[in-house]
């Protein structure tokens, strides 16, 4: 692809996915999209051949994005897993506090298109989640715990839990509650079985 070609798509992306995350797939059309990437709509046409191809490819790029943010969140741990478990808890009452959080963008747009089960954008979505969850995983797993996909993925279920009601009560409490359940979870998994 020549380089203008690729920047133009590049801008397209990052205004589609600011746009997407602010007002929702739904709310956005093809005109705002292209008045906010500054083109003309038959050059974004040109580019992606409809919304819903544009969706799959702006998820398709924040996941990797997101994938990489989550390992370097994860190289920098070290310590118990009830370190890791809460540090993860703390992040999330971090990124809940920036200007216009919306919570989990991936999230959000699967619920919007919890009626199309086969759309690009979910099989994405559930991708991405899977993908997110094995990281944390394997983070755990070189903690020493024993059945780190196990635990990872009540964890994980507790973390997807807080943001969500942090998005509807706008409280960050939340994720400190969920926090607490999470240690008790780890403690619980850490003691021996009878």
């Amino acid at each position: 692809m020549p380089r203008s070609a690729e920047q133009t798509r590049g801008r397209v992306l990052e205004a589609a996915y600011k746009l997407f995350r602010r007002r929702g797939y739904n709310r956005v059309t093809m005109d705002d999209i292209a008045e906010a990437a500054k083109l003309t709509k038959r050059t974004l046409y040109h580019h992606f051949n409809s919304k819903d191809q544009l969706l799959a490819d702006v998820l398709e790029s924040q996941h990797h994005l997101a994938l990489q943010a989550f390992r370097t969140f994860g190289d920098n741990l070290t310590g118990s897993v009830e370190t890791i478990v809460e540090a993860m808890f703390r992040d999330i009452a971090v990124w809940a506090d920036t200007p216009r959080w919306a919570g989990s963008g991936f999230t959000r747009l699967v619920i919007e298109l919890a009626d199309l089960p086969g759309h690009p954008a979910r099989l994405i979505a559930r991708r991405h989640k899977a993908a997110l969850e094995k990281c944390f995983a394997e983070l755990l797993a070189r903690s020493g715990v024993d059945r780190p996909n196990e635990l990872a993925r009540a964890v994980w279920l507790l973390s997807e839990g807080a943001i969500s009601l942090i998005l509807i009560h706008g409280d960050r409490g939340y994720s400190d509650a969920a926090s607490e359940a999470a240690i008790t979870l780890v403690r619980h998994h850490l003691s021996p079985r009878t």
